[in-house]
């Protein structure tokens, strides 16, 4: 994962709504109806948000008739983890100790 990947899915994901969002689907597929039913805004609000975690690719969504069924894609968050950790893992380029550390 790039670092331009990265950023679209944490800006994604530092929304309250959309991390709100996130719960609400977990590890299983849920209709967008069912998401609005738990959350305390509008359809449009819903899919400006969807959209957001969509276009970062954290979230897909399959329409079948008039819904959309959303889940989370498990190989982006998990790129997404990884790219974390590689950065806490690697070392710094900074050769400078410090007394207070």
């Amino acid at each position: 994962m790039d670092k331009k990947d990265a950023i679209k899915i944490f800006k994604a994901i530092s929304d309250e709504n959309r991390l709100q969002i996130l719960e609400l689907i977990g590890s299983n597929q849920v209709c967008a109806c069912k998401i609005l039913e738990h959350l305390n805004i509008g359809q449009p609000t819903l899919s400006h948000h969807m959209k957001i975690l969509c276009d970062s690719g954290i979230v897909c969504g399959t329409k079948d008739g008039k819904w959309i069924y959303y889940k989370i894609n498990k190989e982006k968050y998990m790129q997404a983890f990884n790219f974390v950790e590689q950065i806490i893992n690697t070392n710094s380029q900074i050769n400078i100790k410090c007394d207070k550390c």
